[in-house]
């Protein structure tokens, strides 16, 4: 689901924007919520960490682990005091 917001900028930033945007066949809106995307994705931590688990625990299926064992050893080392 989508929701709106309201974001107050400078105007001639808004104009810049709004022309730079049409170059690239975009309107501001699209070009705004690249932007806001890329940030939350670069600032999530949590969700780089788990999707890096997941990378992780697809390698090791390949190549033959079980599941079991994934989950063991990402415990372990999730665990382990540094």
């Amino acid at each position: 689901m989508e929701s709106q917001m309201i974001v107050r900028i400078d105007q001639m930033v808004k104009e810049k924007l709004t022309r730079l945007a049409k170059r690239e066949g975009k309107n501001t809106s699209q070009v705004v919520r690249t932007l806001i995307e890329q940030y939350v994705r670069d600032q999530d931590i949590e969700g780089y960490v788990s999707e890096l688990w997941n990378r992780i625990g697809r390698r090791l299926t390949a190549k033959g682990q079980s599941q079991t064992s994934i989950s063991k050893v990402i415990k372990r080392v999730r665990t382990r005091k540094s």
